[in-house]
């Protein structure tokens, strides 16, 4: 389990998120959502110590994640970052590999289990076609999935993921999420995703964390964050909610446009 108990984060002297409480379990998927700015990838961020806490604690199945080592943070929380740098001579297995670095001895190249752990990544991902070929020859979706699959290749207690599904079309978000649900569910993997589709959100995601203006809005299971009055008063857009046709989770449509301005209606034919 990984919580959160009032946590300030920002950058240099800029608070970004104030007074965060957040608990996420294991065999759970925790939801980030809220507008550009609320501060979604500042706390992804800040719960993998890629930047300091201003106040409050971060704990880790109740220890306190100042007093891990970061290697031992690096053995234990992956991370999906946005826009990941990869290096574009690199081919695809490499860089999936190099998941398996926080294992590694000092001085100590990698063996055949972590060669097979990669390799078994990149299956999960559907990315084996991929592996002989140059980072640099890849689209921004291939690449994403690369990033997801070096990540479990860490073979990780926490993974937190920062926008994973997009660079990706519809078929590969859905299996992306498809894939990060079935680990949580058949690992006890900890999850915490940020996204910005609230529908995705809605079907993937056990608990959702609303963030507005760099503080929790509200929080709860989907059906009691996502309302028209919760995304009216976070988004400033005019909405329906209703349950979804096969399994009721709350499915989100746009109902006004232009802010408010003009009613998303067809033209009417002549």
């Amino acid at each position: 389990m990984i919580e959160l108990s009032r946590v300030t984060l920002g950058y240099d002297h800029r608070t970004v998120l104030s007074d965060i409480s957040v608990r996420a379990r294991e065999g759970r998927i925790v939801g980030l959502i809220g507008p550009n700015g609320s501060g979604k990838s500042t706390l992804i961020r800040g719960m993998a110590r890629l930047i300091n806490l201003f106040s409050g604690h971060i704990f880790i199945d109740g220890r306190d994640l100042t007093t891990y080592k970061r290697e031992e943070i690096a053995r234990l929380i992956a991370t999906v970052p946005q826009n990941a740098v990869l290096p574009e001579a690199f081919t695809a297995f490499e860089v999936v590999l190099m998941g398996r670095t926080p294992h590694l001895g000092l001085l100590r190249g990698e063996r055949e289990t972590d060669r097979r752990i990669a390799w078994q990544a990149m299956e999960a991902t559907r990315t084996e076609f991929l592996a002989d070929r140059r980072v640099g020859e890849l689209s921004g979706g291939e690449r994403q999935r690369l990033v997801v699959a070096r990540a479990l290749t860490q073979q990780p207690s926490i993974l937190l993921l920062d926008e994973p599904t997009a660079h990706l079309d519809i078929s590969h978000q859905v299996e992306i999420l498809d894939l990060i649900k079935g680990l949580s569910l058949d690992r006890g993997l900890t999850v915490v995703i940020a996204l910005h589709d609230l529908n995705l959100a809605a079907q993937y995601c056990y608990w959702l964390v609303m963030l507005s203006e760099g503080r929790v809005h509200s929080e709860g299971p989907p059906d009691q964050v996502l309302t028209v009055r919760g995304i009216r008063e976070v988004y400033g857009a005019e909405v329906c909610v209703q349950p979804h046709p096969v399994n009721r989770l709350p499915m989100t449509v746009i109902t006004r446009g232009e802010s408010g301005k003009r009613d998303l209606q067809p033209p009417v034919a002549k």
